[in-house]
C-alpha cells in the first residue's frame, strides 16, 4: 500500500548545506539503529543496526538547548519564562495552537520557534562555544544561529547522542549542575513495562542531490534515558525510512523503542 507523507510540523533549512546528510549517502534500504548503554559504566547493552553515522539531530537538539538555556540564564525554571508566539520565527500551523510557551511545553510540544528565539538571545559566539564545549556531534553550526540543527550543518550519530546523554546525566558537562538538573526535569516522560523513561523525539528528511527535502527518506529520532529498580540506561533510536510514511518517523522510532525496551533489558 502506498503511504503518503503528512506535512511535518517543522521549519527546515532552505537550500543545500555542506555536510548535510543526503539520500545519496544512505543505502537504498531503510537504515536504523537501536543503541542502549549503562549510564554508570558505559557498557553497551544493545547495539543493533548502523549507529556510527551522523545525521541532523532535529528536535533532539532541544535536550542540549535546554541545558544551554538554563546555564546562560535565559531559562529560569520549568515554567519561566513564558513567551508569546513570535511570528518572526515562522511558527508552523501546529504551533499556532500554543499562543504561549514555557520551557516544559516547549519540550512537550516540540516548539521550533521557541528554540530559535532562545538561540537568538544567546548569540552566535556563545552558541558555537556551547556546542563545541559539549563535544556535540560534528560541532558544525555554520548552518546558522536558528537553523544549524534543522537538516543543516550540525550532525550527530546515535553513538554520539548516547555519549552526550551520559555526560549530561553524570553531570560531566562544563556547565552548572543546576542547569543540567533543570534540563533533565523538563524532558517528556513515558512508561515502558516498569521502566520510567524520559526522551525527546526529532523528525525531518534527508536532502536530495539538489538540497531539497526528500520526502521518501524521512528520518526519526528518539533519544533519552530510562530507569528501573535502581538501574539506569541511556539510549538512542534512529529510523530512516525508504518510502513515504503517513506519520512522523520519530513516532515510529519512539513507539517501537518503548514497546521493545522491557524485553531488550530483561536480562
Amino acid at each position: 500500500m502506498r503511504l503518503k507523507v503528512l506535512a511535518l510540523a517543522l521549519v527546515v533549512a532552505a537550500g543545500p548545506v555542506a555536510g548535510a546528510a543526503s539520500a545519496a549517502d544512505v543505502p537504498p534500504a531503510f537504515l536504523e539503529c537501536t543503541l542502549i548503554a549503562d549510564l554508570a559504566s558505559a557498557e553497551v547493552l544493545v547495539a543493533d543496526g548502523t549507529c556510527d553515522r551522523r545525521f541532523s539531530p532535529m528536535s533532539t537538539f532541544k535536550v542540549p538547548l535546554a541545558v544551554i538555556g538554563y546555564d546562560a540564564g535565559i531559562l529560569k525554571d520549568a515554567h519561566d519564562p513564558v513567551w508569546p508566539i513570535m511570528p518572526e520565527y515562522d511558527p508552523s500551523e501546529r504551533e499556532m495552537a500554543f499562543p504561549e510557551v514555557d520551557p516544559s511545553s516547549w519540550q512537550e510540544n516540540s516548539i521550533v520557534w521557541f528554540s530559535r528565539h532562545l538561540t537568538t538571545l544567546l548569540g552566535e559566539a556563545a552558541f558555537a562555544r556551547y556546542v563545541a564545549d559539549f563535544d556535540y556531534g560534528n560541532e558544525d553550526v555554520s548552518g546558522g544561529l536558528t537553523e544549524a540543527w534543522l537538516m543543516s550543518s550540525l550532525e550527530i550519530s546515535p553513538e554520539e547522542q548516547v555519549a552526550f546523554l551520559r555526560r549530561l546525566l553524570n553531570r560531566e558537562l562544563p556547565v552548572s549542575a543546576a542547569a543540567m538538573e533543570r534540563a533533565e526535569a523538563i524532558i517528556p516522560a513515558f512508561e515502558a513495562g516498569g521502566w520510567a523513561v524520559r526522551g525527546k523525539t526529532g523528525s525531518g528528511w534527508l536532502l536530495d542531490a539538489s538540497g531539497e527535502a526528500d520526502e521518501s527518506r524521512q528520518l526519526g529520532w528518539f533519544v533519552g534515558w530510562a530507569a528501573k529498580d535502581g538501574r539506569r540506561v541511556v539510549f538512542a533510536r534512529l529510523f530512516i525510512a525508504n518510502g513515504e510514511l503517513d506519520t512522523y518517523a520519530s513516532l515510529i522510532a519512539r513507539d517501537a523503542f518503548l514497546e521493545d525496551l522491557p524485553e531488550r533489558l530483561a536480562k
